[in-house]
């Protein structure tokens, strides 16, 4: 079974080395010490959130701190292509469910998404919020699923700054029900075109009610593919991740 892991000041973790201990303190040491009731003895792994990971054997607890003593430093590489979704805003919660799952699926990046459909809206201070709450999942989830690397919630757009934000990435997928394409084939000719280079690959998923016919045109007039995910039509909550697991095989991540 993996370590437990724990999220530390990424200045620490950068300058502590094998045979040093390191201090983990606050809402991180709290955990550790009062809900995972980790002892002196236990294993356990210390991360920036950015692939650096100190792996150690905690050596004293104490209420919201914990000392490890660092016997191994590693340096993760991530996988060479990178993952990005695009999640509508979406109501009951679907939204976060989706976003959760992903970080479990190893995506990298996440942008909310104002489509002009969504029922949710994100306004004035309520962006900054909204945001700061799927960091907080993502976080979490990245904890959950072991991961050393934090993704990263971008800033909410609306369909205009979307479709210039994608313009830079490799391959945009748009989940789309009524799409003729399918996923895999449009994955295997962008990495035909791409050759050895590393792929950038987003994956844009609708609100309840679909993605709009306008958006769709927006979005494939700056080169993104329109694909479907089998027969049946899923929710807001369900598409995202379905679509990085088959990218993860296509991908040969898996």
């Amino acid at each position: 079974m993996t370590n437990p892991i724990f999220f530390g000041e990424p200045g620490a973790v950068r300058a502590a080395g094998p045979g040093s201990v390191f201090v983990l303190e606050g809402p991180e040491a709290h955990h550790a010490v009062a809900v995972k009731r980790l002892a002196p003895g236990e294993p356990v792994d210390i991360v920036d959130g950015a692939g650096r990971r100190l792996t150690g054997t905690v050596s004293a607890v104490a209420p919201a701190r914990l000392e490890v003593d660092v016997a191994v430093v590693s340096e993760e590489d991530g996988p060479a292509d990178t993952l990005i979704l695009v999640q509508a805003l979406a109501k009951g919660g679907r939204d976060e469910q989706a976003v959760e799952a992903a970080t479990e699926l190893g995506v990298h990046t996440v942008i909310p998404w104002q489509s002009e459909r969504s029922i949710v809206r994100w306004r004035a201070d309520k962006a900054a919020k909204g945001q700061a709450k799927w960091q907080g999942i993502v976080t979490a989830a990245a904890k959950q699923s072991r991961r050393s690397v934090i993704p990263q919630v971008e800033g909410v757009v609306d369909s205009k700054d979307l479709a210039r934000r994608l313009a830079t990435v490799d391959l945009v997928l748009v989940l789309h029900e009524e799409a003729d394409g399918a996923l895999v084939p449009a994955v295997h000719d962008a990495r035909r075109r791409a050759g050895d280079r590393p792929l950038s690959i987003a994956v844009v998923v609708g609100p309840e009610g679909g993605i709009s016919g306008g958006e769709v045109e927006l979005l494939r007039s700056g080169g993104a593919v329109a694909v479907r995910l089998g027969q049946h039509v899923m929710r807001s909550s369900t598409a995202g991740p379905a679509a990085l697991a088959v990218l993860n095989s296509a991908l040969g991540r898996w």
